[in-house]
C-alpha cells in the first residue's frame, strides 16, 4: 500500500516535467525577445515600443489560455449518473451479467443517454461507479470519467474535455501567435546576427530564438489545423479514432448539427467572447444535440431529457469535478 502511493506520488510528480520544460522555453524567450533583441539590439525607439507592446499582448494571452487550460478543473458527471445505495447493491448482488445489464437499463431510461458500448450495452464504469453520459469516457492516468473527454495532454499536465476544450484550442492558437510574431519580428536580426554583426550573447539567443519559434510554429500548425477540423465535424479525439455507438449502430458524424452548431456549441453563441478564455461552451457535458433527430425520436432514452432538464437544478455545479482523460502524446 505504501509502495503504491509512493509510485502514485512520483508519477504526479514527473507529470509535471513538460509543463516545466515549456515554461522554462516561453521564460527564456520572453528574456531573449525583451532584453537581448528589443533593449540591447533595436536602436529605434519607435520600433522597439511597437514590438514589445505586440510582444506582451501576444505574450499575456498566451500564458492565459495555457494557465486556464492547465487549471480548469474537468467535468465529471454528476450524482443523477451515479447509482443510489439500493441500485448499487442490487447491481453488486446480481451475478448474471444480462440481469446487470438490464438492471443499468432500467436506470437509464430516466436518463438523457444515447449512446452503447460496441457490445450494444449501456455504457457503465465500473471503477467511478456511474453510468457514462454521451461522450464521456475513463481516464485511465486521472482515475476518474472525464464529461466529452477529448484526451490527456501531458504538456498541460491535464485532461482537454467539455470544461476546457475552448481553452485548450486558444491555447494553440495563441501559441502560434507567439511563434509566428517573434519569427516575423527576428527574421531581419537574424540575417544581420547570421553575418553582419558582431558574436556577443545578443547574438546566439536572437539566432536561437528564430529557430524555435519556426520549430514551435510548425509542430502546433498541424496539430491546430487537426482540431479545427475535429471541432468542424463535432468529433473529440476519441471519437475520430472510435465512433460512437447508437441504437442504431456506429455513427462518427452521429453529433455533428453542422459548422456553425458545432463551433457555437464549443465557443457559445456570443462571438465577441470566443477568443477570449472565459467559458462560454454550451450545455452541461451531460447530453448533447444529435445529427438526424428522427433516429434519436426513437432512442426510447432520450423523451425523458425535457423531465431531466427540469429536475436538474444542480447539474452544473457538481458537473465541474477533478481532471482526466486519455494519454496522448502529441
Amino acid at each position: 500500500m505504501a509502495l503504491s502511493r509512493g509510485l502514485r506520488c512520483c508519477q504526479r510528480v514527473f507529470s509535471w516535467i513538460p509543463v516545466l520544460i515549456i515554461t522554462a522555453v516561453v521564460l527564456w524567450s520572453y528574456y531573449a525577445y525583451v532584453f537581448e533583441l528589443c533593449l540591447f539590439t533595436i536602436t529605434n525607439t519607435l520600433e522597439k515600443v511597437a514590438y514589445l507592446l505586440m510582444f506582451h499582448i501576444c505574450f499575456v494571452m498566451f500564458f492565459w489560455t495555457y494557465w486556464k487550460s492547465i487549471f480548469t478543473p474537468p467535468a465529471t458527471p454528476c450524482k443523477k449518473f451515479q447509482l443510489s445505495y439500493s441500485d448499487k447493491q442490487r447491481y453488486d448482488l446480481e451475478e448474471r451479467p444480462d440481469a446487470q445489464k438490464q438492471i443499468l437499463v432500467e436506470i437509464s431510461k430516466k436518463l438523457p443517454i444515447s449512446t452503447r458500448a460496441q457490445s450494444g450495452a449501456i455504457r457503465f464504469c465500473d471503477r467511478c461507479q456511474v453510468l457514462k453520459p454521451d461522450r464521456c469516457h475513463h481516464c485511465s492516468v486521472c482515475e476518474t470519467c472525464v464529461l466529452k473527454m477529448d484526451h490527456h495532454c501531458p504538456w498541460v499536465n491535464n485532461c482537454v474535455g467539455f470544461s476546457n476544450y475552448k481553452f485548450f484550442l486558444l491555447f494553440l492558437s495563441y501559441s502560434m501567435l507567439y511563434c509566428v510574431f517573434i519569427a516575423a519580428s527576428v527574421f531581419q536580426y537574424f540575417f544581420k546576427f547570421w553575418g553582419d554583426l558582431p558574436n556577443g550573447p545578443a547574438k546566439f539567443h536572437v539566432l536561437f530564438l528564430m529557430f524555435v519559434a519556426l520549430m514551435f510554429f510548425i509542430s502546433l500548425m498541424f496539430l491546430f489545423g487537426y482540431h479545427c477540423w475535429l471541432v468542424a465535424k463535432n468529433r473529440s479525439t476519441l471519437e475520430a479514432f472510435s465512433a460512437p455507438v447508437f441504437i442504431s449502430g456506429a455513427d462518427r458524424n452521429g453529433f455533428n448539427v453542422g459548422i456553425r452548431k458545432n463551433l457555437e456549441q464549443v465557443f457559445g453563441e456570443n462571438r465577441r467572447l470566443w477568443l477570449i478564455p472565459v467559458f462560454t461552451s454550451q450545455g452541461n457535458g451531460h447530453h448533447f444535440p444529435l445529427k438526424n433527430h428522427s433516429s434519436a425520436s426513437q432512442n426510447p432514452l432520450l423523451p425523458n431529457e425535457d423531465m431531466w432538464d427540469e429536475s436538474d437544478d444542480g447539474s452544473e455545479e457538481g458537473s465541474l469535478g477533478e481532471f482526466t482523460s486519455v494519454f496522448v502524446m502529441y
